[in-house]
């Protein structure tokens, strides 16, 4: 028999899995604290940007098999997937208010046998945290880890590990960590994707999940950090990077990855400081990448901030905002924050180009600057600045961007140093 399931949280990785738990035949209630995105999905319509998820909601809702709304449910099976951003304290400290809020609302509806499960990134002891927190709810059942015997419930720890514009097929076919607070729980939420995950799924504890997804995009930032410092050291030499760097990965064992203006999105630029929070006095490494990936956004806004001052006639173009190429997601990205900057100095000079934007985010009003095509900034801009891969920027042919001043933050134009 399957499981009916109750996934708490409609964003960009609780939608696309709750869709794929729905295509494989359980029945999912979705939850979401915005009225609005609520009656989109019941509508069969989504309220995100991501390759093939429109259809497979707008299926699986007619199927009956997907329904969302305000409230938790009672059901089998709860995943967790709510955000965990940052405190409002300035220390970059993991603020899991959300998570905790959800383990309340689980907690009311819990019934014996059932599967808690978090996906959310979170700091290590989080899982243990959301047992503590359901347990002071409801006391009349037995905790796992806590309690003597057979626990009256399961709760485990599995993170997601999807790339935007790929989701519903990393979902699928991606291999999953997944942590239980005890054996018996790893056991558990193991046999719940199995349903749905083609990929391997290995069991652990719960920390040791929770601290596997960080690390994941710690090695990531790590990486990026060394070719963006790599980029401001051939700035200050006047190398060309590029060309350092396709040289470079000509040795059998080197793979520098492609430097940009900063790092985004809600993993890699957020996931490192919870380690750094967990170990602050260890995680030297860790920490230099971040700070070196912040650095390098402002590198890049100074060197728009000087190409602006040497040519003041010149309308200036701000090609992208998004954290990454072909996606409408612009969570942290550096692109964003350049944009806004400019904007905010030098107002109706600044083009923003965004195809994936229908109007410009709140840090623009304002301003004057305009959301204009890529065919109008090419007519009435004498400056391109580059920050993200979109197709639509690559395929600009070189022609119709002579006689431009470019910045090309991305490396998408070969024939520009």
């Amino acid at each position: 028999m399957k499981p009916d399931v109750c996934v708490i949280g409609l964003g960009y990785i609780g939608l696309p899995t709750a869709a794929v738990i729905a295509r494989a035949g359980c029945p999912v209630h979705g939850v979401d604290v915005a009225q609005g995105v609520v009656d989109t999905i019941n509508r069969g319509e989504i309220h995100i940007e991501e390759v093939d998820l429109d259809g497979l909601v707008q299926a699986v809702v007619q199927r009956g098999l997907l329904k969302a709304s305000t409230e938790v449910a009672s059901a089998d099976v709860f995943v967790i997937a709510v955000p965990t951003p940052f405190a409002k304290d300035g220390n970059h400290t993991p603020d899991t208010s959300y998570v905790m809020a959800a383990a309340r609302k689980v907690a009311q509806v819990l019934k014996q046998g059932d599967t808690v499960i978090l996906e959310s990134t979170s700091p290590v002891g989080t899982t243990e945290a959301v047992r503590d927190s359901i347990a002071a709810v409801r006391p009349d059942l037995a905790m796992p880890g806590i309690a003597e015997g057979r626990p009256d419930i399961s709760i485990a720890y599995c993170p997601e590990r999807v790339l935007p514009g790929k989701i519903l097929e990393e979902l699928t076919h991606n291999d999953r960590s997944i942590g239980g607070i005890t054996p018996r729980c790893a056991r558990k939420a193991l046999a719940f994707y199995k349903r749905f995950v083609k990929g391997e799924c290995v069991t652990t504890d719960a920390r040791s999940a929770e601290m596997t997804k960080l690390v994941e995009n710690a090695f990531r930032d790590v990486n990026i950090a060394f070719a963006n410092e790599l980029s401001m050291i051939a700035d200050r030499q006047g190398l060309d990077v590029w060309e350092v760097i396709r040289l470079a990965n000509r040795h059998p064992r080197v793979n520098i990855l492609t430097p940009g203006p900063g790092v985004g999105g809600h993993c890699i630029a957020v996931d490192p400081w919870f380690i750094v929070h967990g170990a602050p006095e260890e995680a030297r490494i860790i920490r230099q990448a971040r700070e070196t990936n912040d650095l390098k956004m402002h590198h890049v806004l100074a060197r728009a901030r000087a190409l602006a001052e040497a040519s003041p006639s010149e309308k200036i173009a701000c090609l992208g905002l998004a954290f990454k190429a072909n996606i409408d997601d612009f969570r942290e990205s550096p692109a964003r924050y350049v944009a806004a900057s400019l904007a905010r100095e030098y107002g109706d000079r600044v083009c923003v180009v965004e195809p994936y934007a229908g109007e410009l985010p709140q840090e623009f009003a304002g301003t004057n600057a305009e959301l204009v095509d890529i065919d109008t900034a090419l007519e009435e801009c004498g400056v391109l600045i580059a920050l993200v891969d979109h197709d639509v920027f690559k395929v600009i042919p070189a022609e119709e961007r002579q006689d431009r001043i470019i910045y090309d933050t991305r490396g998408i134009w070969p024939d520009v140093a």
